[in-house]
């Protein structure tokens, strides 16, 4: 499943209203989600709610675009992937071009637009095997005509990040 920008969702609209149900449904859907069969019921116990309770608080999250995905992080080397972080010189008439052609590969997990007073302002991750990082980064190449910075993965110093939930 691809993360598209939604117009729809209000990013940078006022903050919406959480209670500390919802505060407490957010930590735990950060940092211990259930791997059981019924997910929502088990958060639900876990939150003193019903499973139905747990499963229409997790869609307004969703909804709302504060719970973007809800799935696993995988170590890409242990399954004999690479990692690297490319960035690209894009002009402010192509953003959207680009951005497209970028996002047009699953191996590709994140994508940032940087200040344009940078030379390289487009930077994206691939994880993938080494000769498909090669063939995609080919292929960007090819589909844009941009240079490419590209810094592999060395070594990792923090793979997770936990959000304080404000009040």
């Amino acid at each position: 499943m691809r993360a598209e920008p939604r117009e729809d969702r209000p990013f940078d609209r006022e903050r919406p209203d959480l209670d500390d149900l919802d505060r407490r449904l957010l930590a735990l859907v950060q940092e211990e989600f259930p791997l059981t069969e019924r997910p929502f019921l088990a958060l639900g116990e876990i939150l003193g709610v019903g499973e139905d309770e747990a499963v229409s608080r997790t869609k307004r999250l969703s909804d709302l675009g504060i719970i973007r995905r809800i799935g696993p992080i995988l170590d890409m080397r242990k399954l004999g992937c690479s990692g690297v972080l490319v960035a690209l010189p894009v002009s402010e008439g192509r953003m959207e071009e680009v951005a497209e052609v970028v996002n047009g590969y699953q191996e590709i997990s994140h994508n940032y637009l940087r200040p344009n007073d940078i030379d390289y302002n487009m930077w994206f991750t691939i994880s993938a095997s080494e000769a498909r990082i090669d063939e995609i980064l080919s292929e960007i190449k090819e589909k844009t005509g941009l240079d490419q910075l590209v810094l592999p993965t060395k070594r990792i110093f923090k793979i997770g990040v936990r959000f304080e939930i404000p009040e």
